[in-house]
């Protein structure tokens, strides 16, 4: 088969030329069981029998299309980010006043607040990927997603949230500590039940992309510069010096709930920064609308990093223009080279179990389209 871009090769590592963010549609009888768990109407291992069935399932579907990173859809989770926060000790469930802002929609309001000091021990995230590993077998990658350790401080600051921190870390200092330490820690754990690609999700890169938003939130004179650093820092603290074999890659939006978004702006503002020096080895970027800017920015990326291009949009089930797709792919080409480029959706399917409004198959359309034109611009994925 032929190819536009000659000169590629084929990727033997994540991320892959077609690729995934990792959460996927709650198929129905999953959706049953969770409400019925609510009610008190099942157990909790009646339910955990129900996500094993439907997890075995969604890898084989990933199998089947292509996928060489498999995730396990998030199915046991109800947020992408708040279910790993609160696995760690020193950390509560919560319910705040207001759920998160988005256009037009507002999330449940659940949060994570400090209950004590964060301390990783018997995560229960542990469990769920031993589960993938089993089931994705020997011919495929058992990816593991998480939230990123600035998304967590994050959190941690939202609201009254914070009011809470002063009484268990009187130096902010020591709390950066031990979130990257638990963070270390976690993916240590990680990598002994055999995990070699860790991708850590991370909105905040994309709210201090909108101007707008911080103004909102902070003033109109408000500095991000000191932001972007402790992010930063967190970050590549939690991921310094760990195993050689094991990829550790971000992926960065702008909010993503029942098809709706929360912030706009190009990558400019944290480009330097983000793109610059968080040690990560690939960016799963968010490019599929005119919200996100163009493609200037990633002249930033620094050494031999990739760029997995979310020119697709994981939103609605109607496909995009083929040709469209592989001209801005054309274009993001003139910024870093080809080889350094992958493709992908610009997110999950369903950062929430609410999931986002297309049917299970516009789902896997979606995904078939993505490995038709990754095949047709760098050959055989």
């Amino acid at each position: 088969m032929g190819k536009l871009f000659q000169n590629t090769t084929r990727r033997e590592v994540p991320p892959f030329r077609f690729d995934v963010v990792g959460s996927y549609l709650r198929p129905q009888p999953l959706k049953e069981a969770r409400e019925a768990f609510g009610k008190g109407d099942i157990t909790r291992e009646a339910l955990t029998k129900i996500e094993d069935s439907e997890i075995i399932k969604l890898v084989a579907k990933q199998k089947e299309i292509g996928l060489k990173a498999v995730t396990d859809g998030e199915f046991r989770r109800s947020y992408w980010h708040l279910d790993f926060f609160w696995g760690f000790e020193g950390v509560d469930h919560v319910m705040m006043d207001q759920g998160y802002l988005f256009h037009g929609e507002e999330t449940r309001a659940d949060s994570a607040r400090l209950s004590g000091k964060i301390r990783f021990k018997d995560h229960p995230f542990l469990s769920h990927y031993r589960f993938l590993k089993e089931a994705a077998g020997n011919d495929v990658l058992a990816r593991q997603t998480l939230p990123a350790p600035a998304q967590f401080y994050a959190e941690l600051v939202r609201g009254v949230n914070e009011l809470e921190i002063g009484k268990y870390y009187s130096d902010r200092e020591e709390l950066y500590r031990d979130i990257s330490k638990a963070y270390r820690e976690a993916i240590l754990a990680f990598y002994e039940l055999g995990c070699r690609n860790i991708q850590l999700d991370d909105c905040t890169w994309g709210m201090l992309c909108d101007k707008n938003f911080w103004t909102a939130m902070a003033g109109a004179g408000y500095e991000i510069s000191e932001l972007q650093e402790l992010y930063l820092r967190l970050n590549n603290d939690a991921i310094a010096n760990l195993p050689e074999d094991l990829t550790v890659t971000t992926h960065v939006c702008r909010g993503n709930y029942h098809s709706t978004w929360a912030t706009s702006g190009g990558y400019d503002p944290v480009a330097e920064t983000l793109f610059g020096r968080e040690n990560v080895s690939a960016y799963y970027l968010e490019y599929d609308t005119e919200r996100a800017g163009d493609f200037a920015p990633l002249q930033a990326v620094s050494g031999d990093k990739i760029v997995v291009l979310g020119l697709v949009t994981s939103k609605s089930g109607k496909l995009e223009d083929k040709g469209e797709i592989i001209g801005k792919i054309q274009e993001a080409a003139k910024y870093i080279p080809a080889e350094r480029l992958c493709l992908s959706p610009q997110c999950g399917f369903a950062s929430t179990e609410e999931g986002n409004i297309l049917t299970e198959s516009e789902q896997w359309r979606k995904l078939e389209f993505i490995r038709e034109i990754a095949e047709e611009v760098w050959g055989t994925c």
